[in-house]
């Protein structure tokens, strides 16, 4: 497996780079407040340096929380976006052909931003609740590491609406429906 450097990240996986394995590690960051294993994989836990095997564990884990992550921003998120005004619009994949190079750039010109702001507010939202509320011998946070969670989370909320919304507007002018034409 070869290692993530920023010499190998390109066009083609940083969209999963920031959509999933940024806010997956985050999560992670959450769960080692009470594991031992996970703390162990973050090489937060002793006196031993990190390993390769860590590595690997963390990488692979931070993939699947990210993928949890997203799932659960899928649940709530998306919806509360939907609800909230932000309408999907009825693409027609058909239309798609010639015009998959110009998708795929909106994809991750605005959706995958869109995923990375919405993933990282909920695994932020995990680990401060964690650090907050799971880990009772770190105590409640103060006002100043509340109040940076809480400006966090807008910026990240705002940024979502923005980046969905554009690539919503975007896409649907590139693949309308003919039913909507």
């Amino acid at each position: 497996m070869q290692q993530l450097t920023m010499q190998n990240v390109t066009r083609d996986n940083f969209g999963l780079l920031i959509a999933y394995v940024l806010p997956g590690f985050v999560a992670l960051w959450g769960v080692s407040f009470f594991s031992e294993t996970v703390r162990h994989w973050l090489g937060t836990s002793s006196a031993n340096p990190p390993t390769v095997g860590g590595f690997l564990y963390v990488t692979v884990a931070a993939v699947a929380a990210g993928m949890l992550v997203s799932t659960v921003r899928w649940m709530t998120i998306d919806r509360i976006h939907h609800f909230t005004g932000i309408s999907a619009p009825g693409l027609d994949f058909a239309r798609l052909g010639d015009r998959l190079s110009a998708f795929e750039l909106l994809v991750s010109g605005h959706y995958q931003f869109y995923q990375w702001h919405a993933n990282m507010a909920v695994a932020i939202a995990f680990t401060f609740s964690v650090y907050a509320f799971v880990a009772p011998d770190r105590g409640l946070p103060d006002i100043r590491v509340a109040a940076s969670f809480v400006a966090v989370e807008m910026v990240l909320w705002l940024g979502s609406r923005d980046a969905l919304q554009k690539y919503y507007q975007r896409t649907s002018s590139l693949l309308k429906s003919s039913r909507e034409s």
